[in-house]
C-alpha cells in the first residue's frame, strides 16, 4: 500500500501580515499531483489543517477543493485535527464529506480504525486527534498531561490491533522526544513544543504519521513528522517542504522517500548596513524573494521597512542589529538613570539605552547643550 503522509497544513495563517491562501493552493495542487503520479492509495492528514479555531469561509473552500480533489486522483484520506483546530468545527461536516474521506476528530473513537484494503489485506488507519489532557480527565481519569493521554490512547489502539490482526498505521499530532531542537516548533505552546511524549509511546503500529513540527523529521524508520507544506517563518526558510511517500508491503515492512513540493516564493535573510542592502548589487537576485532584512547600522535609521521595499517588494521584515555591540554588561535604562547625576546625563543615558549603548552624536550634543543650557538659564532667571 502507499500511504502519503502531510500534516500541519495551517489553511488561514498569514506570514507577516501577508496572505498565504493563494500560495498554499498552489502547493495543495501539487501535492495532488504527487498522489496521481504515484498511485497513492491513501492520505494521511496528521492535524493543524487550520491555523485558527475559527477560520475564515474561503479556508473551508480551498479545504474542501483539495479533498475533493485528492479523492478524485483515486486516494482515500484520513485527516486527524491538531491543537490549532477546532475539533467541533473540521469534524461537524464529516458526514457529509464523500465516501473515502475520513475525518477524526472525537476522542471517545479513539482505538476504532479506519481500514483500507489493498491486495496484501487490510491496514488499519488509526486518527488520534490532538488530545487535550485537561478536557479528558471525564473520559479517561487520570491524565494529565500530553504524554499520558497518548499512552492512554495508544494502549486502546494496541489492544484493538491485537484483536484485529493485520498491518497498521497510527497518526498523531504532538511533539515527540528525539525531535531536533529549532526555534521554530509552533508560537502558541509551552517551552517551544507541547509536552514531551516518549517514542516508545508509538510502539505497535507499523506506521506512525505524526504532525506538529514544521519541518520533517526521522525519529526512526517507521516514526516520522512530514512537517508543513509551506514556509510559515523565516527560521524554516532552509528547511524543504514536501511529504512521505510511504510503502508499506505485504509484512508490515516500510520503505519511505521524501518528495518535495515547490516553494511559491524562497525565503532569504539579508545582513549588511541598510545603505548596502539598498545598493549593492549582489542582492539583486533576491528582488522576488521573501525578505528578512537585518541592518547592521550603529544607530537606528528612519523608516527601514518602506525604503527597503522599493528594492524588496516582498520584504516582510527588519530587524536592527548593530555589528559588534558594547563589550561592557547590559545596564537596565532604570540603572543608568539612577547613576545620572545631571539632565545631560539622563537624556544621554536614554539615547544609550534605545541605541545598543551609541550615545549622542557630536551634533546631537551640542543640540543638547543648547537646549538644556537654554532651560538652566530661564530657571535661575525666574
Amino acid at each position: 500500500m502507499r500511504i502519503l503522509h502531510t500534516s500541519d497544513w495551517h489553511i488561514g495563517r498569514t506570514f507577516h501580515g501577508h496572505a498565504t491562501l493563494a500560495a498554499l493552493r498552489v502547493v495543495l495542487e501539487a501535492l495532488t499531483g504527487q498522489v496521481r503520479e504515484h498511485d497513492v492509495d491513501v492520505v494521511v492528514l496528521a492535524g493543524d489543517v487550520f491555523d485558527s479555531a475559527t477560520p475564515a469561509a474561503d479556508c473551508y473552500t480551498l479545504l474542501s477543493d483539495t479533498l475533493r480533489a485528492l479523492s478524485e486522483a483515486g486516494a482515500e484520506i484520513v485527516v486527524t485535527s491538531g491543537n490549532h483546530d477546532s475539533a467541533a468545527r473540521l469534524g461537524f461536516q464529516s458526514a457529509l464529506l464523500r465516501d473515502g474521506i475520513h475525518v477524526v476528530t472525537d476522542p471517545a473513537g479513539v482505538g476504532t480504525p479506519i481500514t483500507v484494503t489493498d491486495a496484501d489485506g487490510p491496514v488499519h488507519f488509526y486518527g488520534i486527534p490532538y488530545l487535550e489532557p485537561a478536557l479528558l480527565r471525564h473520559l479517561w481519569p487520570g491524565v494529565r498531561t500530553q504524554a499520558q493521554v497518548l499512552a492512554h490512547a495508544m494502549e486502546l489502539v494496541r489492544a484493538d490491533l491485537t484483536e484485529r490482526g493485520g498491518r497498521s498505521v497510527a497518526i498523531a499530532h504532538c511533539f515527540a522526544a528525539g525531535v531536533a531542537p529549532t526555534p521554530h516548533l509552533e508560537r502558541d505552546i509551552q517551552q517551544g513544543g507541547l509536552d514531551v511524549v516518549p517514542l516508545a509511546t508509538f510502539d505497535g503500529p507499523d506506521y506512525v504519521a505524526l504532525g506538529h513540527i514544521h519541518g520533517r523529521q526521522r525519529l526512526s524508520e517507521r516514526v516520522r513528522y512530514a512537517g508543513a507544506p509551506l514556509h510559515y517563518s523565516f527560521g524554516e526558510g532552509d528547511k524543504p517542504r514536501g511529504s512521505w511517500l510511504v510503502e508499506l508491503d505485504a509484512a508490515g515492512r516500510v520503505e519511505a522517500r521524501w518528495l518535495d513540493l515547490p516553494v511559491p516564493r524562497r525565503l532569504v535573510t539579508l545582513t549588511a548596513p541598510l545603505e548596502e542592502l539598498l545598493t549593492d548589487p549582489r542582492h539583486a537576485a533576491h528582488a522576488d524573494d521573501w525578505v528578512c532584512a537585518r541592518y547592521t547600522d550603529a544607530l537606528p535609521q528612519r523608516d527601514p521597512l518602506r525604503r527597503l521595499q522599493t528594492r524588496f517588494p516582498h520584504c516582510a521584515a527588519v530587524e536592527h542589529v548593530p555589528a559588534g555591540g558594547r563589550e561592557e554588561a547590559p545596564r537596565t535604562y532604570a540603572d543608568r538613570v539612577r547613576h545620572a547625576r545631571t539632565d545631560r546625563e539622563v537624556v544621554e543615558a536614554f539615547l544609550q539605552h534605545v541605541r545598543a549603548g551609541e550615545g549622542a552624536s557630536q551634533a546631537e550634543a551640542a543640540l543638547l547643550d543648547e537646549v538644556l543650557g537654554d532651560r538652566v538659564r530661564a530657571e535661575a532667571l525666574a
